[in-house]
């Protein structure tokens, strides 16, 4: 079984940034996809960025060059930095894992979801 803890999300104004982790509880993480998805109220869970096994990474157009993906496979992590946030950054940011097949950017493809943190841009 595998557990995705996320970090805390927060409250920040528009251009801020905020720095999202997410420990796995797995003995091979280095072989899982890791994603990260938003969901905003009454929207359906969007594709925010993702990371291959081989370290390829990918992002939605919404947020290419203002966020960042990475991980660390030594501390079984994967971070999502958001910078130059904007109000419609608002939502609620899942973590998730997949570890067969290669990255997709559809949520029904990964089978491992964090509970979930609150990032709210004001304006």
């Amino acid at each position: 079984q595998v557990q995705l803890v996320e970090s805390e999300g927060g409250l920040v104004q528009a251009g801020d940034s905020l720095r999202l982790s997410c420990a796995a509880s797995v003995r091979t993480f280095s072989s899982y996809v890791m994603g990260w998805f938003r969901q905003a109220p009454g929207k359906e869970r969007e594709f925010v960025a993702a990371v291959s096994w081989s370290d390829k990474t990918y992002y939605a157009d919404s947020v290419k060059g203002r966020f960042t993906i990475s991980r660390d496979n030594a501390k079984n992590t994967v971070y999502l930095q958001m910078n130059s946030l904007k109000p419609e950054d608002t939502a609620v940011y899942y973590c998730a894992a997949k570890l067969f097949g290669g990255v997709e950017f559809t949520a029904e493809a990964y089978v491992y979801w964090g509970q979930g943190t609150q990032v709210t841009v004001s304006s």
